[in-house]
């Protein structure tokens, strides 16, 4: 069976997108699939549904990775009928499209509970590109992991509009430090270089998410919320070339019991706040607490060079 895997943006970003990556290559070593890797498209629906329309006629399937194909592949699913289609982060099914969530929003709750335990200035951030489905249930989540442990506690919450411009996420990282936060929260990727860059120059601590960067840079992150979206690739792809598609969302969280989720802690706050995240882990995966996935506060904005709170409509 011949599947393209499609990715927005830069594959190799040492985030979710080279987490995708490592699914791609594991789930090729299966065998009976031929898999083709369609990288570096920009985010923008036009070009996104223009290689979408492009790709399909060559293949048997498509994988989109990222909840940005919630947008486009329903469209191109019911347009190709014969074919078979799965989103990877999605939040759509149909005969031929499936979806699989793996449920970054569970340890992004994770990564809340223990900013809001470790800011010393009461002040929190959290700092993501693009507008999709799964960021902004992660951008809820966090906030509620916060608010579960401090109700009233400010929490700096931006999109900046990019995943892979460090230039621009310096900025807004820089900002959010500033304004008085000293735990910054990103869900970026390639982008995420820029973040470093600010919490390096303002002594900002930061939570990274998807990858264990507490592992790869442990000077700058104390906690990475891990979000292993290579086994959801895997899983697609599997189930793709059996000609399975799921009829609902297939979930993969605490609650489904699986570990693809969870927080990856720096050494030195283990004693002192890991017990408290295994506790709050354990809530979710028993559904004694609820993880929030909308959010109807004010964000932090950027204009003419003035940091403010703007509701965002």
């Amino acid at each position: 069976m011949r599947i393209a895997v499609f990715f927005v943006g830069e594959v190799e970003d040492r985030g979710f997108n080279a987490s995708a990556l490592a699914g791609v290559e594991a789930a090729q070593a299966q065998g009976g699939r031929t898999l083709t890797v369609v990288r570096g498209i920009p985010y923008d629906q036009a070009a996104i549904r223009e290689a979408l329309r492009q790709i399909t006629s060559d293949v048997d399937g498509v994988v989109f990775v990222g909840g940005q194909g919630n947008m486009a592949m329903p469209e191109i699913a019911a347009a190709h009928p014969d074919q078979q289609f799965a989103i990877v982060q999605g939040a759509h099914t149909a005969a031929n499209l499936a979806s699989y969530d793996v449920r970054q929003e569970d340890s992004a709750f994770l990564a809340g509970v223990l900013a809001a335990r470790i800011t010393r200035t009461g002040t929190v951030a959290h700092l993501s590109g693009h507008r999709v489905k799964p960021g902004l249930k992660g951008r809820a989540a966090f906030v509620g992991g916060v608010h579960h442990v401090a109700p009233d506690m400010p929490v700096l919450t931006a999109f900046c509009g990019t995943q892979d411009d460090s230039g621009i996420t310096r900025q807004w990282a820089s900002a959010q430090a500033g304004s008085g936060a000293d735990v910054l929260f990103t869900m970026l990727n390639a982008a995420r270089d820029g973040a470093v860059d600010a919490c390096r120059e303002t002594g900002m601590r930061q939570i990274g998410n998807a990858l264990n960067w507490v592992d790869m840079i442990p000077d700058v992150f104390c906690a990475s919320a891990l979000a292993q979206i290579d086994r959801a690739v895997v899983r697609a792809v599997d189930n793709m070339a059996a000609g399975i598609v799921p009829e609902q969302i297939v979930e993969m969280g605490l609650a489904d019991g699986d570990d693809c989720v969870g927080l990856a802690l720096h050494p030195q706050l283990a004693d002192a706040h890991g017990d408290a995240i295994a506790a709050a882990a354990a809530e979710i995966a028993v559904g004694r607490l609820g993880v929030p996935v909308d959010y109807q506060g004010p964000e932090f904005t950027l204009e003419h060079g003035e940091r403010h709170w703007t509701a965002h409509a």
